[in-house]
């Protein structure tokens, strides 16, 4: 299942270990510049080899991680934490965390002024 040398694409291998929930949610992050290996932006079939440096953006969240061992397969979690080494910065306490602008329930659809109001709220 594990293996110490050679190399193995990068969309499989974050798989793999289990920093995405499918290989093709890992392709599709790579294709879209959410994937990093020693700060360049990779396509899904980039090799990676042990010591690389490996930066994904998934789920609101970054993960920076070093490849300390190659996996083929995927693997158990216990497993999985023994394939790299966790250099991510923690993930923001909930209390800092925008509250999404919630409707209340049964308030119908919202209005110009009101979609216009929750745009500005998150950002966009």
């Amino acid at each position: 299942m594990a293996s110490d040398e050679g190399s193995v694409r990068v969309d499989s291998w974050i798989w793999s270990v289990r920093l995405t929930k499918t290989r093709s949610l890992a392709a599709s992050a790579c294709r879209a510049g959410h994937v990093r290996v020693n700060g360049e932006r990779v396509k899904p079939a980039q090799a990676v080899r042990q010591g690389d440096e490996v930066r994904l953006r998934h789920a609101g969240r970054d993960r920076v991680v070093v490849v300390s061992r190659i996996v083929r397969k995927r693997v158990g979690a216990a497993v999985a934490v023994e394939c790299y080494v966790d250099n991510s910065p923690p993930p923001p306490p909930r209390e800092q965390t925008v509250p999404i602008g919630l409707r209340d329930r049964g308030a119908g659809r919202p209005t110009k002024r009101d979609r216009r109001e929750m745009e500005r709220l998150r950002g966009l």
